[in-house]
């Protein structure tokens, strides 16, 4: 081959490829004037066919892309197959229980529900024929997905309503109600906040000046009341006024 500085990332750029690229676009990738892209795919192709590459470099409508030759056909479709059967991983099970109990349900949210991606394991899930497209979101949009009949076929199972009940593998009630008990906050009243009758909880300043006011009420019943007897008498007093 010749020059490589633009057959190099040409080929860089096809192996990223996921669908046919033109040669504008991949002029227009490598900064480079189109003829001269035109030039070395062709070159790239030849190349490919001469040396007997078990990929070839084919133009397809307006864009060009890397295909296995058809002679490996049988090769590769009984390695995929192969595939196939391959056990699920974790992350491929947990997947799929969600989408199983939950369905239909969007990539996101089980996503959100498993707090990873899960693009990749979806993708798998999809390929293997365990979930299948089940049309978008009225709110979202978004597509929605559903397990598809293989599932049920590889499960045993006839319908979904003969999937297990998942209740018997969450936590107990109680243990749940006392943890959801210990991490809840005392409800306090906002200003502007509906109160129902009976039910008024007093602020902190409330509850400080009902605090001051049964001390006070305290300290006077407590006080020592004055006698008659205990009063001196007029010429006591007089006495007591006179400087010594």
């Amino acid at each position: 081959m010749g020059d490589t500085s633009v057959t190099a990332p040409l080929e860089a750029l096809l192996l990223m490829a996921t669908e046919p690229m033109g040669a504008a676009e991949l002029a227009q990738a490598l900064d480079v004037p189109t003829p001269v892209v035109w030039e070395a795919l062709e070159e790239l192709a030849l190349f490919y066919d001469e040396t007997g590459r078990g990929f070839e470099l084919r133009q397809v409508g307006e864009g060009w892309r890397f295909y296995t030759r058809p002679e490996h056909h049988d090769l590769i479709a009984a390695w995929v197959l192969e595939g196939q059967q391959a056990k699920l991983s974790q992350a491929a099970l947990e997947t799929l229980a969600v989408v199983a109990y939950l369905q239909p349900i969007s990539r996101s949210r089980v996503g959100s529900i498993r707090g990873v991606n899960v693009d990749g394991v979806m993708r798998t899930l999809a390929t293997r024929g365990l979930i299948e497209e089940a049309g978008h979101s009225e709110e979202t949009g978004a597509m929605l997905w559903r397990t598809s009949p293989l599932f049920l076929e590889k499960m045993g199972l006839t319908t979904l309503d003969a999937l297990p009940p998942i209740a018997p593998h969450l936590p107990e009630a109680s243990l749940l109600e006392a943890e959801l008990a210990g991490l809840a906050e005392t409800p306090v009243a906002r200003e502007d906040g509906a109160m129902s009758e009976n039910t008024e909880i007093p602020s902190a300043q409330q509850a400080a000046e009902w605090a001051d006011a049964e001390a006070a009420e305290s300290a006077r019943r407590n006080e020592p009341a004055i006698t008659a007897d205990e009063v001196p008498a007029e010429e006591d007093l007089d006495r007591l006024s006179e400087p010594s």
